[in-house]
């Protein structure tokens, strides 16, 4: 069954196709003032901070104001959908890879790449610069970038007396192997790692390195069911292993969210997590944390990539384009945005900006920005935007993944649920 959050853009689309692409008239430098409506998702310091870096906009360019909408993340995707089917879309709107293609194929997106004049991409970061480029049409440009990864605890590590592993040549087993050691090695409430299969990028990760994907670029499903067999089988092995906590500790935790994870409260010694999300770990458990590649990383193609933090997209029914454009080209190329914003949105994609303001980030952004230069040069290209529903996949993930810790379904059922499900979901 397809989320209501579709059937709304369905009906956006018959809403925008009527209107029309929004005009030039009355930009800022046809006499202006305009005014821009700008949302986005984040916590309260993300706010705070978009805030300032509006003011600060404002400053330099008068005749353009932005009016702030913000949200959480679990309410976002559906109070967009509502005001683009509404005919209310913001003007500027903080987009996230799994929903860029889904909103530019619904015609709810403007051609950035038509205001080349005010919004400059030449020295943003070549290896993601180009990811919300569609069929030659710029729908989406990256404020920074990130990378799925493994995070350690060096310190638990210790306190279990279970080295930290070589990630430039350890496997998948032997990273479960490692992390069932520091289970058992009688420290109490202290697990090997936090379970991985509830997050689509790390199976995302896992097919890269076999030469497929979660999606080919033709937008249908490119992961085999052999592939979906082995990482299955190996979310259980993590369980059996004693690597993770028991199932409904692990539900409990993964419901938590970051603050309640593992490694934030000091009771895990690895994770999957985004780079941009080490700094809230790292504070929550009070230590330096370390970085490390993906297990298998060594063994065929490199499944790791560099992935856009988040991107910036302007509404195609905007009344001031040229505006927005503009708007968007200094949230991203701005030093003086970058100051502000430091990795709120990713390490800067400006390299420019990236080298600027390194000092300033906090440690753990540091170690994060220095792990990245040193991987990407071994990295592949990044994926292709997920088609149109990929953004469902993701709660397929999360329920295939308690049923098989439960045991309420085999790997043979998971693999066919998951292939069902996701084509239902692109349908």
């Amino acid at each position: 069954m397809r989320h209501p959050r579709l059937a709304l853009l369905a009906a956006a689309l018959v809403a925008i196709t009527a209107a029309g692409c929004g005009s030039d008239s009355g930009e800022a430098g046809d006499g202006g003032p305009v005014t821009l409506r700008f949302l986005w998702w984040g916590s309260d310091a993300r706010h705070k901070m978009t805030q300032q870096m509006i003011d600060a906009f404002e400053a330099e360019h008068p005749n353009i104001k932005v009016e702030g909408e913000f949200t959480g993340w679990g309410d976002y995707w559906d109070k967009l959908a509502t005001s683009v089917a509404g005919g209310n879309a913001p003007d500027v709107i903080q987009q996230e890879s799994r929903y860029v293609r889904e909103y530019a194929d619904r015609k709810a997106l403007l051609d950035l790449s038509q205001h080349s004049s005010v919004l400059k991409m030449d020295k943003l970061d070549p290896a993601v610069a180009q990811t919300g480029t569609i069929d030659g049409k710029t729908y989406a440009v990256p404020t920074g970038v990130n990378a799925y990864t493994v995070v350690a605890n060096p310190a638990l590590f210790q306190k279990a007396g279970v080295e930290v592993p070589d990630d430039t040549t350890w496997t998948w087993d032997e990273y479960l192997q490692t992390a069932a050691k520091v289970s058992k090695s009688g420290q109490k409430d202290l697990y090997g790692l936090q379970n991985f299969g509830f997050n689509d990028a790390g199976l995302e990760i896992y097919a890269r390195q076999r030469g497929e994907s979660l999606f080919n670029a033709e937008g249908a499903i490119g992961v085999s069911d052999k592939t979906l067999t082995e990482w299955f089988t190996m979310v259980l092995k993590s369980r059996d292993l004693g690597s993770e906590p028991q199932p409904s500790l692990t539900v409990e935790i993964q419901a938590g969210g970051i603050d309640q994870s593992l490694m934030a409260t000091g009771r895990g010694a690895t994770g999957v997590w985004w780079t941009n999300e080490v700094p809230t770990l790292s504070n929550a458990a009070g230590v330096e944390l370390e970085l490390l590649r993906f297990p298998g990383e060594s063994e065929a193609k490199p499944g790791m990539y560099l992935k856009p933090a988040m991107f910036l997209s302007a509404s195609a029914r905007t009344e001031h384009p040229e505006a927005a454009a503009t708007f968007i080209d200094w949230m991203i190329n701005s030093p003086k945005a970058a100051e502000i914003q430091l990795s709120d949105r990713g390490l800067p994609i400006n390299l420019d900006n990236r080298k600027g303001v390194f000092d300033k980030l906090k440690p753990a952004d540091q170690i994060s920005g220095k792990f990245l230069e040193e991987i990407t040069p071994n990295l592949q290209p990044p994926p292709v935007l997920p088609p149109m529903g990929a953004g469902e996949v993701q709660s397929v993930m999360q329920q295939l993944n308690e049923q098989l810790l439960f045991n309420r379904i085999t790997v043979a059922d998971a693999v066919k649920e998951y292939r069902s499900q996701t084509e239902a979901a692109l349908k």
